[in-house]
């Protein structure tokens, strides 16, 4: 445990990376934080699928403020006991966080449990097809019924094209911002398709892990100039503006 930029956070340090990086950083992914910030209101609504252990869930929920709300989802129960005990030290009140999956349609799915005293990348645990661990329910995002909904992220290592046909409904009720993991190249072009198809236009955003000016002042770049690579996909009727060109090829691949 220790200060970090949004607070106090609990982490393991056997994590490769947000751990990792809360440890030598004090932060985790702050240049997506800052794309979030250029989004946000206060009140605004926000649906954080994959939370992980609140890293990005602890700004999100301080940039909608009291009027606003996050809701957290995370299948893994360790990183979900975490995600819940970095909102409790924080008195963080307005997240609801939700011990489920997100998919395409509802049932349960298996989440194995991985071993948190071995050095593991715990966050890129991918869920389908898996005959051992513990069942949890498979929710669909249509089914929150939400009244508003500003941003929508997602984080789950290959299902983003699957949380998205499950929220056909909230995004065309609410056209949302849509900020998802996009860097598995065979699943890419289905992916940047059906974000089309829904009337988005879709630009790349790659952040790297290693900002110079993180929170511990630590110039050293352990993770050597590795990043997360996804997409930012906006309404057309969007005021927000990306520098970057704008991907018009369902099989355009980052550079």
């Amino acid at each position: 445990m220790r200060p970090c930029r949004h607070g106090l956070m609990v982490y393991n340090r056997n994590d490769r990376y947000v751990g990792r990086s809360l440890d030598l950083y004090g932060e985790y992914a702050e240049h997506e934080v800052a794309v979030f910030r250029s989004i946000l209101r206060p009140g605004d609504v926000v649906v954080e699928v994959g939370a992980n252990i609140g890293a990005q869930t602890l700004p999100l929920a301080r940039m909608v403020g009291p009027s606003g709300s996050v809701v957290a989802f995370e299948p893994q129960e360790m990183l979900f006991n975490l995600l819940s005990a970095n909102l409790a030290l924080n008195g963080i009140a307005n997240v609801r966080t939700r011990r489920m999956a997100v998919g395409s349609e509802a049932g349960s799915i298996r989440v194995p449990t991985l071993d948190p005293s071995r050095s593991n990348n715990f966050g890129a645990l991918g869920l389908g097809g898996w005959d051992h661990g513990e069942l949890v329910p498979l929710v669909t995002l249509d089914s929150l019924d939400l009244p508003s909904c500003r941003l929508l992220k997602a984080d789950v290592e290959g299902m983003e094209e699957a949380v998205l046909r499950g929220a056909g409904g909230l995004i065309s009720g609410h056209r949302p911002v849509l900020y998802v993991e996009n860097d598995r190249r065979d699943r890419s072009p289905a992916l940047i398709g059906l974000i089309r198809s829904m009337g988005y236009r879709v630009w790349w955003h790659t952040a790297r892990l290693f900002d110079p000016g993180n929170f511990a002042g630590n110039p050293d770049d352990v993770f050597d100039g590795v990043g997360a690579v996804n997409l930012v996909a906006l309404p057309p009727d969007s005021d927000i503006h990306i520098p970057d060109p704008e991907i018009t090829d369902d099989h355009a691949w980052w550079r």
